[in-house]
């Protein structure tokens, strides 16, 4: 039985939309003024974001380094302890989607074209560019350079998401609370997240979330371009990019409109099927036994080094490799969060907790791994072997190394073909699904909106891309998202102590009311033996006069 809150419905029509009118003006006027001093300063942009991100790294690593370590700690508990057992929306509600149906949707969102993009590019720049050993034999260091691969892309940032998602979704569901940000932290704020405290974190999660999908989508058109350039001649330009994103936009906008349980959840289920043939088809045309042996190697040496790496802050080296690298991961993690893990909470109604946090936090990381072991394996084993066409591929343009990696397989067409169709649904479903966050945070976290409502946002987020694409600044803006990542790294702790006070009140209320029911049920058995009882000495009484009638009568 969980806790009464007190819930204030903000949203009201305005313009015939259906929103929180503080939330939509104050996003979409920041929004505004954003993108057009990133476009009219667009220098100035780069030099002082790249300052204040020098700075965070310098002095708040330490604070991403500890806050990541701390998501994974808080995940397991949740999983294994106590809590495991509690069911999203109560102990009677069901899943509304298939397993098969909610991982894809999960996985799609929370990786997008990043696992194409740099399961080639993050191994050989670490391997060009070695954390740690330097100098060393180049084997150790092209095992290093998969083992940070496994660091960035695996269960750190999916700890991350976790968080969010399994906040959002317990107060949601569990809670009967609007899907916005903002209640996750009502056992910390009570009912002063229906005032400005809780506008300030909604607007904060608007802003990081279309900046993060139209960052992500500028930076993944380059990547299609780049793959029709190799499939169909297609010339790499801007003016194809610009036509590219429209296309990304019509569709997003479709899928959106359509809803989750029809476009997004069809598109997920392609991202998974296309990403699968193309991974049997890299494991078949490619050195079987190697990446199978690769993979179980990988994710040993990972393990046995994992509080190592996820530790080290370059505290005795005085480098700062880290910047560009592991704390620029923590923030584009962190800073997707809100969307991610807004849009996982969406889907995970009827899942338990220790469902939600083994298949969210373990799953997508294995498979991932898996990746990987594949692309970034056969690409470290290659370059030892002295073919140095993936160091020049991702020198000269990161877009095309996994295009110019094809080239070593049969059916290389085939693969480029399937890559594009890969990157573009990936980007699609990133769009859409965000679309459908950014409309339940700006109207007051409802969950059924009019269709139109998830378009404005889809075409807004295509066209933050193509605008920024178009006049310069998507640099200076994705680096202005991962600086964003360290205050909402402080709030995602704060969150992770306010879902554990929340389901710990809910928990210890519903331990009492179990324990009154069995009292009740106990003394019901009793009234029952009791009356029972009586009713066996009044039968017996009974007996006995009628015995002692009889023989008097005698």
């Amino acid at each position: 039985m969980p806790v009464k809150v007190t819930r204030k419905e903000k949203s009201s029509k305005f313009l015939g939309l259906v929103v929180n009118k503080t939330v939509f003006l104050s996003a979409t006027l920041i929004l505004i003024g954003s993108i057009l001093f990133t476009l009219i300063f667009e220098k100035e942009a780069d030099h002082y974001f790249g300052i204040a991100q020098t700075y965070v790294s310098a002095h708040g690593g330490w604070i991403y380094t500890l806050a990541v370590n701390l998501f994974i700690i808080f995940c397991l508990y949740m999983a294994f302890g106590k809590f495991g057992k509690v069911r999203i929306g109560g102990k009677n509600s069901k899943p509304e989607f298939s397993l098969w149906a909610w991982f894809s949707m999960l996985f799609s969102a929370g990786i997008g074209n990043g696992l194409v993009l740099f399961s080639i590019a993050d191994p050989v720049r670490d391997f060009l560019n070695p954390p740690r050993l330097a100098g060393e034999e180049p084997a150790l260091i092209a095992q290093e350079a998969i083992s940070f691969s496994f660091l960035h892309h695996g269960i750190h940032g999916w700890a991350i998401y976790s968080v969010v998602g399994l906040s959002l979704a317990y107060f949601t569901y569990n809670r009967k609370m609007p899907l916005t940000l903002r209640s996750a932290f009502y056992p910390l704020l009570g009912n002063r997240i229906h005032g400005w405290m809780g506008d300030v974190i909604d607007i904060m999660a608007v802003i990081t979330t279309l900046f993060g999908l139209a960052t992500t989508i500028g930076f993944g058109v380059g990547q299609i371009n780049s793959g029709l350039t190799h499939v169909f001649g297609i010339p790499s330009s801007l003016f194809y990019q610009i036509i590219i994103i429209l296309a990304v936009t019509l569709a997003a906008t479709l899928s959106a409109f359509s809803g989750v349980n029809k476009g997004v959840q069809m598109l997920s289920k392609l991202n998974v099927r296309v990403a699968s043939a193309i991974f049997l088809l890299v494991l078949i045309l490619g050195p079987t036994t190697f990446i199978f042996k690769s993979y179980i190697q990988n994710i040993g040496v990972y393990l046995t080094n994992f509080v190592d790496m996820a530790t080290w802050t370059e505290a005795l080296r005085g480098t700062d490799w880290q910047k560009t690298r592991t704390i620029m991961y923590w923030g584009w993690w962190i800073s997707w969060s809100p969307f991610v893990g807004t849009f996982i909470a969406r889907i995970s109604r009827g899942r338990t907790v220790k469902e939600f946090m083994l298949c969210v936090l373990i799953l997508p990381a294995l498979v991932t791994f898996l990746w990987f072991s594949a692309f970034g394996g056969i690409t470290m084993r290659d370059i030892l072997l002295g073919d140095t066409a993936m160091i020049a591929a991702v020198n000269d343009n990161i877009s095309t190394a996994l295009y110019v990696f094809f080239d070593k397989f049969p059916l290389a067409m085939l693969l480029k073909v399937l890559g594009v169709v890969l990157i573009s649904s990936f980007i699609i479903t990133s769009a859409d699904s965000g679309a459908l966050v950014v409309d339940s945070i700006t109207s007051g976290g409802k969950l059924k909106t009019p269709p139109f409502q998830r378009v404005i946002w889809a075409v807004a987020t295509g066209t933050i891309a193509g605008v920024l694409m178009y006049g310069g600044g998507l640099n200076a803006l994705q680096t202005a998202v991962t600086i964003s990542g360290l205050p909402f790294a402080i709030l995602l702790v704060m969150m992770c102590f306010s879902l554990h006070s929340g389901m710990k009140e809910d928990y210890e209320q519903a331990e009492r009311e179990q324990k009154l029911l069995e009292r009740e049920s106990y003394r019901k058995n009793i009234l029952q033996l009791v009356d029972r009882e009586r009713e066996a000495r009044s039968q017996n009484e009974k007996e006995i006069n009628v015995e002692s009638t009889l023989t008097d009568n005698k």
